[in-house]
């Protein structure tokens, strides 16, 4: 966590994330559903959500763009207050081009975390480039933070935790701690975009 990472992530508004790999830890489990068709589970880690909550409440936007089309992952990005959920995208560029169209947001104001090959593109142009521990060395190279834990293991929340650290809200959010006092989550209508079909991308 270098002192040019703290003045990228000072001007962070919108965290932008992967989900296979990064929310996740990549594992799809295939579960039957009610007639012979299977349905694909994900976990995802709590410890990412807390964090993800409370970058809401400081007003910075969340949002994923991934390969796959999951009702589970809008399910979890509708709970945790996220403005933007793109599925089925392999390619990640246009919705990245979407938001900062319709936010008026610059690249450098972009977080972006992500594990595979298709994120480098997006890696490449985010203000602030992360990955997971166990991303591929390609993606690692093209970050400028690298979190200590793999993805879906609380990957996220070392980002989401950095953010907060860099823009100040840190005294804020151990006031919570000592207080046991947590506001309520933000949920303002997010935005759904669903491109491939299911079961197609990453």
């Amino acid at each position: 966590m270098t002192k040019n990472n703290a003045a990228r992530a000072r001007k962070i508004k919108l965290f932008l994330m992967d989900v296979d790999g990064v929310l996740t830890d990549g594992k799809m489990y295939y579960l039957p559903g009610r007639g012979r068709e299977l349905v694909e589970v994900k976990a995802f880690h709590s410890l990412d959500g807390i964090g993800l909550r409370l970058l809401n409440q400081f007003g910075v936007l969340t949002g994923v763009i991934t390969g796959r089309v999951s009702p589970g992952t809008e399910e979890r990005a509708r709970g945790l207050g996220m403005s933007y959920a793109y599925q089925g995208f392999l390619s990640k560029l246009d919705p990245l081009r979407r938001i900062l169209a319709a936010t008026g947001l610059k690249p450098e104001n972009v977080a972006y975390m992500g594990d595979d090959w298709t994120d480098i593109p997006v890696l490449k142009r985010a203000g602030l480039a992360c990955a997971p521990a166990n991303a591929l060395p390609e993606v690692k190279r093209a970050a400028h933070l690298v979190t200590a834990k793999d993805g879906g293991m609380g990957a996220v929340r070392e980002v989401c935790d950095f953010l907060l650290k860099s823009q100040g809200h840190w005294g804020t959010v151990m006031g919570y701690v000592e207080n046991a006092h947590w506001p309520a989550i933000k949920k303002d209508p997010m935005k759904v975009v669903r491109f491939a079909e299911k079961g197609r991308g990453k």
